[in-house]
């Protein structure tokens, strides 16, 4: 079909579209086969997916030699992000959701747009592996007998056997799945929308050279939230020049911080520290978590240089200026507090240690095991004046019924250790 006529079709279909005619015809237009020369028809249509946009699907028919052909092109612009789906298949359900333009399915399938069935999808990809095994067979027996593995587990995914995790990556934004629940949310389904790299803007033919050119480096909050900052500095070790890499990262249902990490390559040391990106809070914060189950040592954790730890059962409080700033997760804390006072404590080597605090030091260790194997009832505290630390709540935005938040007005001896009580922001230009 030539450029004119494609244009043609697309001015009369988008009047159709455009009036919301149901019963919306095809439009026919004569067309060249390109597998016998002779004219065949193209039976064009503008359509739209429910919750997604619209699309235009062409079918070529020959009457001369019966050859057929199905295509889909998207009848929109491309967006302004890319789209990442994510759809974990487990049940025999997934035949009946929708898909459009998929480009990854345990293996590339690229220059793919179609309008199926995951079914159909897999039948597709079924289909074409086998189109060259007789041939395979002959001349590389290895390559065809490992091909016929995949194929026999491709059908059994077909026949929903076996479960399996979907990704769909189209930079483009116009690739969909189908939502069987709408309006709610698919459990199984994820879908994230990103910004495209230059190299695939690109590709998508959407950036010219002359606006490459006058680019700019930006230097809001937004460009520094995706960008890993270099800086030069010292190693704290060996004084030899390192690198120390900064980024502001976003804690869901927190606020954000600065992570930064220092990597020597002279002698090896490592050190990474987290400060708070925010002003230092109101109110004080009270962590409470009550450890039931395993699953709670995955908990992510931010405990800001002025974050108190508290383990009530074992009679242990852990001070605001040990260990520092750290972004890691609630297992991650124990098991730094466990090598501060058990591995790197030097009462537990040379003429400093005895025998009986040896042996206190390592019955300690053996209980912070324990609660990480959640083999013991504790309750961990997280207490910070300057209301900067963060326990994550698996149930978000629910409550957690394992975990208490308490906001607390500071004393004066805490506003003096974070240097607050001499502090003015208000008319301290006034004499």
């Amino acid at each position: 079909m030539s450029a004119i006529e494609e244009e043609e079709v697309r001015g009369g279909l988008f009047k159709d579209i455009n009036a919301e005619d149901e019963d919306q015809q095809p439009t026919v237009i004569e067309s060249l086969c390109m597998n016998c020369y002779e004219n065949g028809s193209t039976r064009l249509l503008l359509t739209k997916i429910p919750f997604f946009k619209e699309i235009i699907i062409s079918s070529f028919t020959c009457p001369h030699c019966n050859w057929t052909n199905t295509e889909i092109q998207s009848a929109g612009r491309i967006q302004e992000q890319g789209v990442l789906y994510t759809l974990q298949v487990k049940t025999k359900e997934f035949k009946k959701k929708i898909s459009l333009h998929f480009d990854q399915l345990l293996f590339l399938l690229s220059d793919c747009l179609a309008l199926s069935t995951i079914e159909g999808l897999l039948e597709r990809a079924v289909a074409g592996l086998e189109q060259d095994q007789p041939t395979r067979k002959v001349t590389d027996p290895a390559a065809a007998e490992k091909i016929e593995k995949f194929i026999e587990r491709l059908k059994k995914l077909k026949e929903g056997e076996e479960e399996f995790t979907l990704t769909i990556d189209d930079p483009s934004g116009n690739s969909f799945i189908e939502n069987p629940f709408v309006p709610q949310k698919d459990t199984a389904l994820t879908v994230t929308h990103y910004k495209r790299t230059p190299e695939q803007n690109a590709v998508l033919g959407i950036e010219t050279e002359e606006e490459v050119e006058d680019e700019k480096p930006s230097n809001d909050l937004d460009a520094m939230k995706n960008e890993v900052l270099v800086f030069n500095t010292n190693c704290p070790e060996c004084n030899a020049p390192a690198n120390t890499n900064m980024k502001l990262v976003q804690i869901p249902h927190f606020k954000e911080v600065i992570i930064m990490a220092t990597n020597c390559d002279s002698c090896g040391h490592r050190t990474n520290e987290v400060k708070s990106g925010g002003a230092t809070e109101e109110l004080g914060t009270r962590i409470t978590l009550h450890v039931t189950d395993p699953s709670d040592m995955s908990r992510d954790l931010l405990k800001s240089e002025t974050c108190s730890v508290l383990i009530p059962e074992l009679e242990f409080e852990f001070g605001m200026a040990a260990l520092g700033g750290k972004f890691t997760t609630l297992e991650g804390l124990l098991k730094d507090i466990k090598d501060l006072i058990v591995s790197k404590n030097p009462f537990m080597c040379g003429d400093s240690t005895t025998s009986d605090r040896a042996e206190k030091l390592e019955l300690f260790g053996q209980k912070i095991d324990k609660i990480i194997a959640a083999e013991m009832d504790v309750h961990i505290i997280l207490d910070d004046p300057a209301g900067n630390s963060y326990l994550q709540n698996v149930y978000a935005p629910d409550p957690d019924p394992e975990m208490k938040i308490e906001k607390y007005t500071r004393t004066f001896e805490q506003n003096e250790d974070l240097g607050l009580n001499d502090m003015k922001t208000e008319g301290y230009a006034e004499k």
